[in-house]
């Protein structure tokens, strides 16, 4: 059920289309209207987040296969897995974790903010989301990435650590390879959302009756949490 504000404004169309006695210099999100083919701005509110639901639901299948592939893994190969995950270092994983549950606090704030038409707040709320997300990016490529190339902990055939303490290592980092660059890849599209997201906040785009891509994205963003919040434990804390 939709929670917008549908206030006195019409029901469809883009803003300002078959409505030309609205004043044109109202802020964007007063004068939307649903597009044609929705009964009002109500409806395709709900259409829009059921939408992002199913997209959302593929994601989790997604990442639902890795977790299976780790688990079936795991237990095929419990040595290679020791092993690799005691070369994790836990600091740099929980301050990520730390960075990504405070992005889910203000990207939730941020939708509140939409909801209220707290325009001011809307907007930094997106912006310390998108520093979260990139700071996110730069530990994750700085402090783990580099070192792991430079050593030689690289998945299948790219593996050459000097080190290793079996010899299905490879397979291990062939597991943390994909689930974490998987990973990075929803974090680097969540930060051009922000920054598409961001703009759009500058037009003041939305507010209390239009905040259906504000919602969307933050929905989106909750998922890129929620999947780390397993991978954090399953690689870096399960020896």
């Amino acid at each position: 059920m939709a929670t917008i504000d549908l206030g006195h404004h019409g029901t469809h169309g883009s803003p300002d289309h078959g409505h030309s006695s609205i004043d044109p210099s109202r802020p964007y999100h007063e004068r939307y209207h649903a597009a044609h083919h929705f009964i009002d701005r109500e409806h395709e509110f709900d259409a829009v987040k059921m939408g992002v639901w199913l997209f959302l639901a593929t994601e989790v299948l997604l990442f639902s296969g890795m977790f299976v592939g780790y688990a079936i893994l795991r237990i095929w190969y419990p040595e290679a897995f020791i092993g690799g995950s005691g070369l994790l270092d836990v600091k740099w994983g929980l301050i990520n974790t730390v960075v990504l549950l405070a992005s889910s606090y203000t990207v939730a704030s941020g939708v509140r903010h939409a909801q209220t038409g707290n325009q001011k707040w809307l907007r930094i709320n997106i912006v310390i989301t998108f520093l979260c997300g990139l700071a996110f990016l730069l530990i994750k490529f700085i402090f783990e990435y580099a070192h792991k190339i430079e050593v030689g902990l690289l998945p299948g055939k790219f593996y050459h650590y000097a080190h290793p303490t079996s010899a299905h290592e490879p397979l291990w980092w062939g597991i943390y390879w994909c689930a974490t660059g998987i990973h990075a890849s929803h974090v680097i599209v969540g930060l051009g959302l922000f920054a598409w997201l961001y703009i759009r906040s500058r037009k003041q785009h939305f507010g209390p009756g239009h905040y259906n891509a504000v919602e969307g994205v933050g929905l989106y963003w909750h998922i890129v949490d929620i999947v780390w919040i397993f991978l954090f434990p399953l690689l870096y804390l399960i020896h």
